[in-house]
């Protein structure tokens, strides 16, 4: 059975090699080109109420990770909290992604976080069903923002009140 937990330093290379996989692949990510390992210290090494660094952990494989972390830096969103799950693609379809949301969203309503967000990049049905799957409503979609694989790409922002 897989475990949902917070991160550990040993986990960040496993979970920054799912997240690199997207950029050479994928669109849930704008980043062009993997960050370093180091770009995920800052996820893990926070200590804001409502930031949290999970991981999925099949007997020592991480097979995903999700976040939350501070949407935008003006101390009037401190009760915000922006999301995002990753899965490997050998995870997905397994119902992961919602064990993951629903682990993170537990912990940020005990932080007392008011509203999450998330930003989802279009086309992406599985990102969208899980999403209103764990309660999040489509309050709004911004179109060709993106440029990605050579065509613009539109998101939507889905937002849950805890």
């Amino acid at each position: 059975m897989t475990d949902v937990r917070p991160a550990t330093d040993a986990d960040v290379p496993a979970a920054a090699a799912i997240y690199d996989e997207q950029v050479r692949s994928g669109i849930s990510t704008f980043d062009l080109e993997p960050p370093p390992v180091s770009y995920w210290a800052h996820h893990l090494g926070s200590t804001e109420p409502g930031d949290h660094f999970l991981v999925a952990d099949d007997g020592g494989d991480i097979t995903g990770f999700a976040y939350s972390s501070t949407y935008r830096p003006r101390p009037g969103y401190r009760f915000t909290r922006e999301t995002s799950v990753y899965l490997a693609d050998r995870a997905r379809g397994q119902g992961l992604g919602r064990r993951m949301y629903d682990d993170l969203l537990d912990r940020c309503r005990a932080d007392g976080i008011h509203v999450v967000l998330a930003l989802v990049a279009l086309p992406n049905p599985a990102s969208v069903a899980l999403h209103e799957a764990c309660g999040f409503e489509h309050v709004g979609t911004l179109r060709e923002v993106g440029r990605k694989f050579d065509r613009w790409l539109d998101t939507a922002w889905y937002q849950k009140a805890l």
